[in-house]
Formats: C-alpha cells, sequence, structure tokens
C-alpha cells in the first residue's frame, strides 16, 4: 500500500526540522577541525628572523597543526610593526626601541640584543665615556642600530654626527663608521676605526666573529668589552629598552674575555599578536614554536636564541612596558585552555539549539497526532450520521450509496491505523461506529428486499 499524502508530508516536515540542525552541525565540525590561518609580518629583510619564521611556518604545514601562517615580507622592523598596529597582520616581528605597535602584546622573544664595545686595550677604551673623540666601527645595513646607538651617545653628552668624520675629531664627538666584516682587521690595524660597537645577540656566531677578528688585530695587548655602567639611568630615559648581561670567558676562556660580567643595555626581536587575538590561539603559537625549536634549529641556528619573556609573576607580566599576551602566559604557567573552555560558548549554542530542536520534534509528533486523531473522529462521526440516516432511508438506491461510503471511510481508517500509532479508544470507537453503521444498512437494506451485498466488517 502506498504512503499517503499526510504521510509525506509529515516526513517532509521532519526533514525540514532537521536540515537546520544537520547544517549547524556541519558548520560546527568544519569550524572546530579546519586549521585557523594567521598572517604574520616578518622584517627585516634578509635577517634572521623572517627566514626563522618561514621555517616555523613550513613546519606548521608539513606536521598538519590546527596553525598555519601566511608570511608577509617588510624591509623594516618599523613596517611590520606598522603593519600590526593596522590591522593588516595578527603577528609581527617588532623590535621595540625602533615602534612599539599599541595593540602588540609579546608571545617570544625571537632575539635579545645587547649594546657593547669590542676594542684593543690599547685603545684604552674602559666605558662609554672614554668613546669621546674616537672612531667606532659599527656593521653596515641596521638605521635601527645607528639609532640606538645615538641614544646612549646621548646619554653620556657625546655628539654623533651623522656622517663619518675625516680628520680630526673634536673632544666631545664620537663618530660612527659603517664597515664591512671582512674589513674590520685591517681597519684597526690601519687607525681608520679605533673599535667595534656591536648591536647584537652576544651569543651568536656574527658577534663570535666580530669579537674575534678584534682580539686577533690587538696582537699581544689583547681585546676588551664595554658595556653601559649605569643601565638603570638609561632605561629609565628608554624604557622600551632592556637590561643584559655578557657572562665572563662568553668569547675565550684563557685569556677570559671578557674577564668578569659585563653589564649593559639592549634591545631585542620579538614575536608579537595583536592584542584581542583569543588566548587559546595565541597559546598555541607559542606553544608550538618552543616544541618546534630543536627541528627549526638544524634548519635556522637563531632558533636557538628563543626564549620566553622575563617576569616575576602573572601582574608583572600583564602590566610591564613590554606587556605579555595572555595565551602566551597560559602556556608559560601551564594554564592553557581545556577544550571545553575553548568551546563553552558554542557547547552552550549547541546545548540550547538542540534543546529547541527536541521541543519542536516534540511539538511537530503531538501536532500530527491530533491531526490523525482529528480525521479519524471526523470518519467516526460522519459513520455516526450515516447510521442515524440509514435508520430513515427507504430509497434502495440511496442505501446502496451509504454501503460504499461506509466502506471507504473504514478503508480510509484501516490505512491510518496500518501507518501511523493511532489511541487505541480512538481506533475502538470508529470500529464500533463502522460495525453500527453497517448493520443499519443491512437491515435496511433487507427490509426493502435488496441482497445483502456490503462487505464484510473489520
Amino acid at each position: 500500500m502506498g504512503k499517503s499524502a499526510f504521510s509525506r508530508s509529515r516526513e517532509a516536515l521532519l526533514l525540514l526540522g532537521l536540515a537546520p540542525v544537520l547544517i549547524l552541525g556541519a558548520a560546527a565540525a568544519y569550524y572546530l577541525t579546519r586549521p585557523t590561518t594567521l598572517t604574520i609580518a616578518v622584517a627585516p629583510n634578509g635577517g634572521t628572523e623572517p627566514a626563522l619564521l618561514r621555517a616555523y611556518a613550513d613546519e606548521l604545514a608539513r606536521r598538519g597543526v590546527g596553525i598555519r601562517l601566511k608570511v608577509i615580507p617588510f624591509d623594516g622592523v618599523r613596517e611590520s610593526a606598522e603593519a600590526l598596529k593596522a590591522g593588516k597582520a595578527d603577528l609581527a616581528v617588532v623590535r621595540p626601541d625602533v615602534a612599539m605597535p599599541g595593540n602588540g602584546l609579546t608571545l617570544v622573544v625571537l632575539r635579545e640584543l645587547a649594546v657593547f664595545v669590542a676594542a684593543p686595550i690599547s685603545a684604552g677604551i674602559t666605558g662609554f665615556p672614554n668613546l669621546a673623540g674616537k672612531r667606532l666601527g659599527l656593521l653596515a645595513g641596521r638605521q635601527a642600530d645607528r639609532t640606538l646607538v645615538g641614544h646612549l651617545a646621548d646619554h653620556y653628552g657625546l655628539e654623533m654626527p651623522t656622517e663619518a668624520a675625516t680628520g680630526v675629531l673634536s673632544p666631545n664627538a664620537v663618530s660612527i663608521v659603517p664597515i664591512e666584516e671582512a674589513e674590520i682587521e685591517a681597519a684597526l690595524r690601519d687607525r681608520r676605526i679605533d673599535a667595534m660597537i656591536l648591536v647584537s645577540t652576544p651569543t651568536s656566531p656574527a658577534a663570535r666573529r666580530v669579537v674575534g677578528l678584534v682580539h686577533d688585530a690587538s696582537g699581544e695587548d689583547g681585546a676588551t668589552l664595554v658595556g653601559t655602567a649605569e643601565t638603570g639611568a638609561v632605561l629609565a630615559r628608554w624604557p622600551r629598552l632592556q637590561s643584559t648581561t655578557i657572562p665572563a670567558s662568553l668569547f675565550g676562556g684563557n685569556p677570559r674575555l671578557p674577564a668578569e660580567d659585563v653589564a649593559t643595555v639592549g634591545s631585542s626581536y620579538r614575536l608579537m599578536a595583536r592584542a584581542n587575538l583569543s588566548r587559546s590561539v595565541a597559546a598555541e603559537v607559542t606553544q608550538h614554536l618552543f616544541e618546534m625549536r630543536a627541528a627549526l634549529a638544524d634548519k635556522v641556528p637563531a632558533a636557538e636564541s628563543l626564549t620566553h619573556p622575563a617576569y616575576e609573576d602573572s601582574a608583572d607580566a600583564t602590566s610591564a612596558r613590554l606587556p605579555i599576551h595572555p595565551g602566551a602566559l597560559d602556556y608559560y604557567e601551564r594554564e592553557q585552555e581545556t577544550f571545553i573552555e575553548r568551546y563553552e560558548s558554542w557547547i552552550y549554542l549547541v546545548a540550547i539549539l538542540a534543546g529547541g530542536f527536541g521541543s519542536t520534534l516534540a511539538w511537530l509528533r503531538q501536532r500530527l497526532g491530533r491531526i490523525r486523531r482529528e480525521r479519524i473522529e471526523v470518519a467516526t462521526t460522519r459513520l455516526l450520521e450515516l447510521r442515524s440516516d440509514a435508520r430513515r432511508e427507504t430509497d434502495r438506491g440511496r442505501l446502496a450509496t451509504m454501503a460504499s461510503e461506509i466502506d471507504d471511510l473504514a478503508a480510509s481508517i484501516a490505512r491510518h491505523a496500518l501507518n501511523r500509532p493511532t489511541e487505541p479508544r480512538t481506533l475502538g470507537a470508529a470500529n464500533v461506529a463502522i460495525e453500527a453503521a453497517r448493520s443499519t444498512v443491512r437491515r435496511r437494506i433487507g427490509q426493502h428486499g435488496l441482497p445483502e451485498s456490503a462487505p464484510d466488517g473489520m
């Protein structure tokens, strides 16, 4: 027996009710399983930071983790900081002493820089005030380094001409001479420069090479390293700098170079995130970067310089002049969000919608049941009317028509009873009405001499 129009309409309503839930479930599954793609602004052009973060992006994709990085290169850290500030990037390489985006919070310190002077002992340089009247070599290519050296010269009351001076310097001036690494040893021996000033990571291969060249050019006298003794005063004037210490013997143990710890100031290259980046995503970026550090160091040795920002407690971390992103702090404090905490809003939404869907289904079921019951009740009422009419009817043709209508009503009730659950009370009343109507029609047909050809009852 084919399905009735009522059956088909009921299934259509159920499918219509299920469709929003299925769509919502598919959307939620897609959202929860798709990788999160972040845009990262890297700089300076040709530096170690862009190479490191490109390697990180490749490693994330290779391992198939839930974070992807879209790398956008910039010529300098000022431009990368502006990209973060303008909302064009989610992450950026930032050097705070050059440009500090107001919406940037630190995830990782990529590389710490220290400002120090490597000089032959014969040059008589024992502190920054002794740089007056000296020519200092500075590796070419970093305007930000020259600006930082200029701040320190200003602190010690030294003049620093914008161009390398020729001839005799004024007693209160210090001249910066751009120089290539290959020229350092010859420049020191020819007295074109008196010392080298570095803005670098002391443990980097480049720093070790430069100090080694200065030491070789110093002959038997040897070399010395000089920092800034008044670090507290310098940081008070330029709070985006940071204090650092070059440990004794870092560049050699015999003779010790430096002979003792050298206190100085410096800056850092930091991976920063926009402040409104979710805590869970920020924690993941930080976690994966440290977890992959060993693999990244095989490709980019600078990965060994990765470190966390220094802080004493959570309040210090979030209220410092260079605050840490709460998501990165979650990772450092081992307080990362659980799955429930991360997606609790979605879970509550799905629960609310599921409850609403369940209520809708219950209402539909109740409504459809009432429609079925009403149809059987209408058929039962009609059967009782036919019984009443048949008791007064004398026309044999009309009685035969009534008998046929009773059969149709009985068949309709039977179809509803077979295809859909029906209350026994309703079905029992319908059955009694069918038997009563048929019995009355048979009796009236017999009284008028017609053959009893009505079908058997249910």
